[in-house]
């Protein structure tokens, strides 16, 4: 049985890693002091220390592999809201461009904020995020393959999906417009129907 210790314990840890992909998506790794997401999670200073005695870098890692986790429960979730693949592609970036709009074009996406920051720099988080883009492909992928499209190709189309959702994201903040999402959601579907056609 857990006692009221123990869930507060946990429910601080949770305001940590809650915080830091707040302040990671909207400022950055740099960006971000440690004092600024204390204060965001309402947590005593040295309690950051508590649970992650790394410091800065393992709380962004975990920060990175738990919203890498959030957002491929997503993907899951749009691409078995449809039996068409090339659908259930579009209507995913056609959500994203919305996503966009609530977050005033802010980054939804913390894992792109931080790997394109210091990919060439740290190599543990290089790593984590490298591992959470990886964990996205394999998922779209196996979505693809069961959606009739050959295993390696399925892959293939995986990737370039998601980069072409990433560099959107980008291309998007920097105009404050959906459009380039838009755009990419059509060359996207036209990727996925491609596939499917084995071209």
């Amino acid at each position: 049985m857990n006692d009221g210790r123990t869930t507060s314990t946990h429910e601080t840890r949770q305001r940590i890693v809650r915080a830091g992909i707040e302040l990671f998506r909207r400022s950055g790794y740099t960006g971000t002091g440690m004092k600024q997401i204390a204060e965001a999670a309402e947590a005593p200073f040295g309690s950051i220390y508590h649970f992650f005695p790394g410091g800065k870098v393992q709380l962004a890692e975990e920060v990175i592999r738990t919203s890498g986790a959030v957002y491929l429960d997503l993907v899951a979730a749009l691409m078995t809201a449809h039996e068409d693949c090339v659908v259930a592609t579009a209507d995913a970036f056609t959500a994203a461009a919305g996503t966009l709009v609530e977050l005033d074009f802010a980054d939804p996406c913390p894992i792109a904020t931080v790997a394109l920051e210091v990919a060439s720099t740290n190599e543990p988080l290089r790593q984590a995020t490298s591992e959470v883009f990886e964990s996205w492909v394999t998922r779209l992928a196996a979505s693809y393959t069961a959606g009739g499209i050959p295993a390696p190709l399925a892959r293939e189309t995986a990737t370039s999906v998601i980069a072409l959702l990433e560099g959107a994201f980008m291309l998007a903040r920097a105009a404050r417009s959906t459009a380039p999402v838009l755009a990419a959601s059509k060359a996207a579907a036209a990727i996925v129907r491609a596939a499917l056609a084995g071209e």
